[in-house]
């Protein structure tokens, strides 16, 4: 999986494609590519968990509000970073209506 992520980077750093603003976000962190792929793995899977991993990747509280503002007003984002990881975002979506239960 990191190497999907190592392509993806190529791709949008070299390319000079738009990167994803969360996978920027994480990367400006230096979060590594293990952990961005863990991040959304877990969010795929469980997205309550992902919020204790978010919180645990050292990010500037300052930061981690811009983030999730933007999240907010922008959900859709989370799917793009989803699908660009090759991941299933269909998960994200189980686990959504099982929380709205």
């Amino acid at each position: 999986m990191c190497d999907k992520i190592s392509a993806y980077l190529f791709l949008h750093l070299h390319k000079g494609i738009k990167m994803n603003p969360i996978i920027a976000i994480l990367k400006e962190h230096n979060v590594s590519d293990e952990k961005i792929n863990e991040l959304f793995q877990t969010l795929t899977e469980n997205p309550l968990m992902a919020m204790g991993t978010i919180g645990q990747l050292g990010i500037a509280p300052e930061k981690l509000q811009q983030l999730m503002a933007m999240v907010m007003q922008n959900p859709a984002l989370i799917k793009e970073a989803v699908d660009e990881l090759g991941l299933d975002f269909a998960k994200v979506e189980a686990a959504k209506a099982q929380l709205q239960q």
